[in-house]
């Protein structure tokens, strides 16, 4: 018998092979066999137009966002440098000038 790799999102041993994909029961996590083989680890992002992200870019908001317990809006069009890449739903970790420190979705930003 095969040993599957553990779950990267959760590190549970109870994965299965589904497909070329491995299955997560527990988180509903899945990635594919290249992933779990091969021995680069980091995970890609991208914006919204599909351009790979790296930590130190400059992006363009390209929807307005509502800030969460606040009555303040980021406007299409600002730009955030030197954005950090983190693990999350909210990928990016940045500081908005008049906003402070926040994270947002890589879906509602393009690569400036």
């Amino acid at each position: 018998m095969s040993t599957l790799p553990k779950c990267p999102h959760c590190s549970s041993e109870f994965t299965y092979e589904d497909g070329d994909m491995y299955a997560c029961p527990e988180c509903a996590h899945e990635w594919s066999k290249q992933t779990a083989e091969g021995s680069d680890d980091r995970r890609v992002v991208s914006d919204a137009n599909g351009n790979v992200l790296q930590d130190g870019d400059t992006v363009t908001v390209i929807k307005d966002l509502k800030v969460k317990g606040s009555s303040l809006v980021v406007k299409v069009g600002t730009k955030v440098k030197n954005i950090r890449l983190v693990e999350g739903d909210h990928d990016i970790d940045c500081k908005i000038d008049g906003v402070g420190a926040m994270q947002l979705k890589s879906a509602f930003v393009k690569k400036a």
